[in-house]
């Protein structure tokens, strides 16, 4: 009997240990709703940490180490009758092989987030069902996460979770909350994000991201000058948008990410020739051009 209690014990220590992917911080800043209780804020925050954290999102087993680091922070502009108004920062990183960094990948910013949470409201996740937006547009975002995650350690290797992002936002587009939908004057929403995650035109985003981290993040343990190339390589394959694309949300999306890392990577070791990277940088994203110029 003590031995079926044991196992019975490790079984449960292990799916409760290993099951869950994201490893989720959540901050919920209301400063400027001075005539709310701040409680419904702190429950708020604990809920959706608890739905990031708790939730299965994959078949697969996470080791604790292998856990996806990510940040969700909702900036809160309006609160009435426990409708809520907010912006929402979303950001993810994945470890680097052999060493103690984490290159970030996904930090990105939601200004149309509207919903409704009552203090002591449940969270429930359904793929195929719309239960509240705040579900959908947290469940979306830990989806994308997970997919892009994936993506960087195997070429277009989260397609799977991309599409079940991009199942999400189908079924919310019926709930009437914004950010959902072509025909909304934002095209920067969450209907274009996975629509050009998933589109053969946005193929070298995602490509770059595995050429970035797997080939070139992950052997500078071994070869400082070939990974850089090989990132500079990315860089290149992220510039095929720009042919019929221009400015478009991934390129942007990728540099939100990726810019100071970019810096940082190529003013230090071995020195290569970075006139031609420089100039392809300075192309595809002119905003940065001041930080680009700081490459030598």
């Amino acid at each position: 009997m003590r031995r079926l209690y044991s196992v019975l014990f490790l079984l449960f220590f292990v799916s409760f240990s290993f099951g869950q992917e994201l490893n989720a911080t959540v901050s919920v800043n209301a400063d400027r709703m001075t005539d709310v209780s701040p409680q419904i804020f702190k429950n708020l925050e604990t809920k959706v940490r608890e739905f990031l954290n708790n939730t299965k999102w994959t078949n697969e087993t996470y080791l604790p180490e292998e856990k996806i680091e990510c940040n969700f922070f909702i900036n809160v502009s309006k609160f009435n009758n426990n409708n809520f108004e907010a912006t929402l920062q979303v950001q993810s990183s994945r470890p680097i092989f052999n060493s103690t960094y984490s290159s970030p990948i996904l930090n990105i910013n939601d200004k149309d987030v509207n919903f409704r949470f009552l203090e002591f409201e449940q969270l429930i996740y359904d793929q195929n069902s719309f239960t509240s937006n705040l579900v959908s547009i947290v469940a979306f975002y830990a989806n994308v996460i997970i997919g892009l995650d994936k993506d960087s350690f195997e070429e277009l290797g989260g397609t799977k979770y991309l599409s079940a992002a991009s199942n999400i936002a189908n079924v919310a587009q019926t709930s009437g909350f914004s950010g959902w939908t072509q025909g909304e004057k934002n095209n920067n929403n969450r209907y274009f994000l996975i629509s050009d995650l998933l589109s053969n035109t946005f193929v070298p985003y995602r490509k770059a991201l595995f050429m970035f981290h797997n080939e070139g993040l992950d052997i500078m343990h071994q070869d400082l000058k070939k990974g850089k190339e090989y990132i500079a390589g990315s860089i290149e394959e992220l510039a095929k948008i720009q042919k019929s694309r221009p400015n478009a949300l991934l390129t942007r999306t990728f540099f939100d990410a990726k810019t100071d890392e970019i810096v940082q990577i190529f003013t230090g070791g071995p020195a290569m020739n970075n006139a031609d990277l420089v100039d392809t940088l300075n192309r595809i994203s002119p905003l940065n051009s001041s930080k680009w110029n700081n490459i030598r």
